[in-house]
């Protein structure tokens, strides 16, 4: 089964921090573009960041640009973000996506989604 699993969402206070995983099963990352995306209750679904199978700059949301930090672990088949100095508007589900090819991040277009994972950060 081709699939994308999340994890490492949680409850963290304000200023904290976290990690989330996405790990791909079924098939390889090495190929594809990872986004993270996050949807607040009530909020449109957000790009958050995305890294790219072919290298570069990572992209990010003006909103966490210097507090999020996204990485991949080919070897691992896993992609990550570090989440630092969270805010209560940080509050979502998070998402990650995958798209296949060397240079365009998942937007509209994506070929596979995770079922999220909740980051609540409160005090």
């Amino acid at each position: 089964q081709l699939q994308l699993v999340e994890s490492g969402g949680g409850l963290v206070q304000p200023g904290g921090s976290l990690r989330l995983s996405c790990v791909a099963s079924g098939f390889t990352l090495d190929n594809y573009a990872i986004g993270w995306f996050r949807q607040a209750p009530g909020k449109e679904r957000e790009g958050v960041s995305c890294i790219r199978s072919s290298g570069g700059s990572p992209n990010y949301a003006d909103s966490v640009l210097g507090r999020f930090t996204i990485s991949r672990d080919n070897a691992k088949n896993t992609v990550y973000l570090q989440m630092n100095s969270l805010k209560p508007e940080d509050t979502a589900v998070y998402y990650c996506a995958a798209l296949y090819g060397p240079l365009t991040c998942p937007s509209d277009l994506v070929d596979y989604w995770g079922q999220g994972t909740q980051v609540t950060v409160s005090s």
